[in-house]
């Protein structure tokens, strides 16, 4: 046991200890912002471009909160207004997305991903749901409804935190 590392009474090399999660969370981190980051270099976007996209797309499958608009996403990446105008105007010249009035009030956009940037992300991003795939198919359903748990949880102890 190494207690310089880690909260007392807590061995370093416990396998499903809090250590050996947080490597193991650091690691699959560190590998999706390098995969991101290619992504976002082989478009000609930022890295940030991509984490608004990314928000873009959960937002439309978020039907409580309605579609995404560019205060809402400011707000959510933590950016000013302009630096989110900025953004999107280069996803939008990448047709990446697309920006839509409201019919019921034409001062709201709403930002929606476009067709061509969708497909583009799922061509590129195939071979990282093929791994996601085969790594799903080493688990039974059960251990998978556990994992599913885990980072649902983990999801909204970070949103906790960021708050």
């Amino acid at each position: 046991m190494r207690s310089d590392d880690g909260p007392p009474g807590l061995p370093y090399d416990d396998p499903i200890g809090l250590q050996s999660f947080a490597v193991l969370l650091r690691a699959m981190n560190a590998e999706f912002n390098r995969i991101a980051q290619e992504f976002a270099h082989a478009q000609g976007l930022h890295l940030t471009d991509v984490q608004a996209l990314i928000a873009v797309l959960d937002a439309e499958r978020d039907e409580d909160a309605g579609p995404l608009t560019p205060g809402r996403l400011a707000a959510h990446m933590n950016l000013t207004t302009g630096a989110v105008t900025a953004c999107l105007d280069r996803l939008e010249k990448a047709g990446h997305i697309r920006r839509v009035r409201a019919a019921s009030d034409r001062r709201v956009v709403h930002i929606h991903y476009a067709q061509v940037g969708r497909e583009a992300a799922r061509e590129y991003f195939r071979p990282l749901a093929r791994s996601t795939d085969a790594a799903r198919a080493r688990f039974s359903p059960a251990e998978l409804h556990v994992v599913v748990r885990f980072l649902s949880e983990m999801n909204q102890q970070l949103a906790r935190v960021r708050r």
